[in-house]
Parts: C-alpha cells; sequence; structure tokens
C-alpha cells in the first residue's frame, strides 16, 4: 500500500506565510523560507506555497521566493498563485519546485492543463479547486467550483471539473473545502471521497484538518491520496512527528524519518 502524504501549506501575501478562515481575516504568521525549513526538517513529505492575493491582482508570483526555498530545504514542493502561461510554469520548475498548481488559470482556459503536462509532464501539473457546498440542481454532485479565492463563482460543477482535468493530463488535484478551510473541524469527506472514487489520479484533501483524527478520516473514509495541513501546526498545537506518531498508531502507512 502507498504511504499517504502529509503537505503544510503556506499561504503567503507579500513575502509574510498568512493564515485565515474561508479566505477572511488572515494573520501573519512568520516569514515562508524559514517556515519551510522547519517543516521540512519536522518530517513532512512535501510543501505547498500559495501566492494568495496574486491571481486577484493581476500579477505573478515570487519566483525569487521560490528559488530561496529550493535552497533550503530538499523534499518536493509545489507553487501556485500567480500563474498564467506556459512561460510562468516553466520560470516556477526553473527555479527548483517540483509541481506547478494551476486554479483560476485552469478554469479560464482549460487547455493549460494538457499543453502543461505535454510540456513538462503530468507529474507536474496540479489542480487546485476551491469547491463549495451548493443545493442548486444545476451541480450535479452539490459543490461548485469557485477561483479567485472563493471570490468568484464559474458555474462549473466540481466532480465533472475533476473528471475532465483528468482527461486533459492533470497528475494530481488537490480539493481544497471552502465550508472547511481554517474551521479545524474535519475535511469535506464528501467530495473529496467523491473526486477520488471516479477519478484516478491523485486527490489530496484540503481544508478543515484540526486533529491527527481527521487526516485519518481523511485517508479511510474519502480514499484521500494526502493531506494539506495548516492551521494545526502554525499555531504549535500539534508538530509533524506528532501527527505521524497517531497515523501511524490508527493503522495508516506512513513515511516517518524516526
Amino acid at each position: 500500500m502507498l504511504t499517504k502524504r502529509i503537505i503544510p501549506c503556506l499561504d503567503v501575501r507579500n513575502r509574510i506565510v498568512t493564515k485565515g478562515i474561508k479566505f477572511q481575516n488572515n494573520v501573519d504568521l512568520g516569514d515562508p523560507v524559514e517556515m519551510a525549513v522547519a517543516y521540512s526538517d519536522g518530517g513532512c513529505d512535501e510543501l505547498v506555497f500559495y501566492d494568495i492575493t496574486a491571481s486577484a491582482e493581476g500579477r505573478g508570483l515570487d519566483i525569487g521566493m521560490v528559488q530561496e526555498v529550493a535552497k533550503a530545504i530538499r523534499i518536493p514542493f509545489a507553487v501556485g498563485g500567480g500563474i498564467s502561461s506556459l512561460d510562468d510554469m516553466y520560470a516556477v520548475l526553473l527555479a527548483g519546485a517540483e509541481k506547478v498548481s494551476v486554479n483560476s488559470l485552469a478554469v479560464r482556459n482549460p487547455d493549460i492543463i494538457a499543453e502543461g503536462s505535454k510540456q513538462f509532464g503530468a507529474q507536474c501539473i496540479v489542480l487546485g479547486m476551491d469547491p463549495v457546498r451548493t443545493d442548486d440542481s444545476a451541480f450535479p454532485s452539490g459543490y461548485e467550483i469557485t477561483i479567485r479565492g472563493f471570490r468568484e463563482r464559474t458555474g462549473m460543477d466540481a466532480l465533472e471539473w475533476a473528471k475532465r482535468a483528468e482527461d486533459l493530463g492533470v497528475g494530481e488535484v488537490v480539493v481544497n473545502s471552502v465550508d472547511a478551510d481554517g474551521m479545524r473541524t474535519g475535511y469535506e469527506l464528501n467530495i473529496t471521497g467523491m473526486i477520488a472514487e471516479h477519478t484516478s489520479v491523485p486527490v489530496v484533501a484540503s481544508g478543515g484538518g484540526g486533529t491527527p483524527a481527521h487526516l485519518a478520516e481523511v485517508f479511510t473514509a474519502a480514499h484521500a491520496d494526502a493531506a494539506i495541513i495548516a492551521s494545526m501546526i502554525h499555531t504549535g498545537e500539534y508538530t509533524i512527528r506528532q501527527i505521524k506518531d497517531d497515523l501511524v498508531a490508527a493503522g495508516i502507512p506512513i513515511r516517518r524519518k524516526w
């Protein structure tokens, strides 16, 4: 059985890691490079960095930061936010990232997934999606895709979008629940499990992790391949080692360095 991955998420704004609830009321936390080193040394499997205002502000992401992170750590990391072209993808990968995450760009130009997959390999292209629950019958899955940090609804069904992205050649899907983001009450099992069941690419759960039990639940009940964590470690309430030890005790296959 493949081991499950633990991926700290660092939301970055103006070169500072920040965290909010449902994309609002953000609190600044620290330097992204220093935090990346701490989490890497602490035993995480990968990292992901999101420039949370780049797309909304219509600017590119901070390539200098990507280069600094690549020099400081020796584990894979993904970067998203502010990517608008194949050239931007190339710049991010050249700077040292292993993966590029596209969200708003992919919704506006789905062909970028196919182009990126062909140019750099499917393993480099990650689809980030921000689904929100809806009772509207126009959305068979019960979830609508939003973009621009939940600022804009798209009229796209979440499951149909994930399946289309797979057909286009995406290598991984990150399901970031808008409803659960920052709440620390557990991951959104329904849509995460739905996408894991109906696609064959790795699915990463994001939004809502508050305890090791939440990770165990999303791994077993929703069959997620990886889980993104943020608040539960940013606050110091848990360490990555504590989380992994608890998951091993629960019978979850986890890679440990100790």
